[in-house]
């Protein structure tokens, strides 16, 4: 894994979860956002890790995966180019709960989660509005992992 300070080089405005974003709050987050690039085979998080960043994913595809001692990991969902990585970093202990790995080179701006929860908490209108851009991530995320447990267990 690389990393790199943006700009230049990927944006927080060229991402489609922060299309429409109040302008102030991107002007005060670009500066945060660290470029990096991953390969094939690297891990982005780790099950159990600090949630310590947002990740938005520019290009690539990363595995959301269950990892579970004497059993193969499990790939719940695979994500791509547009879409985030990453809601633990919201909720306290702020720890991952899945594996991230990189199924192909990725690129992705990636956020300091407390800065971004301050952020959050001092413009709670802002906030609000965050938190509905979330919210279905979060219940798509709830609904793949249901339907590959059903998978996996035949129902």
């Amino acid at each position: 894994m690389t990393a790199t300070s943006a700009p230049p080089g990927l944006r927080l405005a060229d991402h489609r979860f922060f299309t429409g974003i109040d302008p102030d709050l991107l002007r005060r987050w670009s500066p945060l956002a660290a470029e990096r690039s991953y390969d094939a085979g690297d891990l982005l998080i780790r099950e159990g890790g600090p949630a310590d960043r947002f990740v938005l994913i520019f290009e690539g595809k990363v595995a959301l995966e269950i990892v579970a001692p004497d059993r193969p990991r499990v790939t719940i969902q695979t994500l791509g180019s547009g879409e985030v990585l990453g809601w633990s970093w919201l909720l306290p202990p702020h720890r991952w709960r899945l594996d991230a790995r990189a199924v192909k080179r990725t690129r992705t701006l990636e956020l300091p989660a407390s800065e971004l929860r301050d952020a959050l908490e001092s413009r709670p209108d802002e906030g609000y509005r965050f938190l509905l851009r979330l919210l279905p991530v979060v219940a798509q995320r709830l609904e793949y992992t249901r339907l590959q447990l059903m998978d996996l267990h035949g129902h």
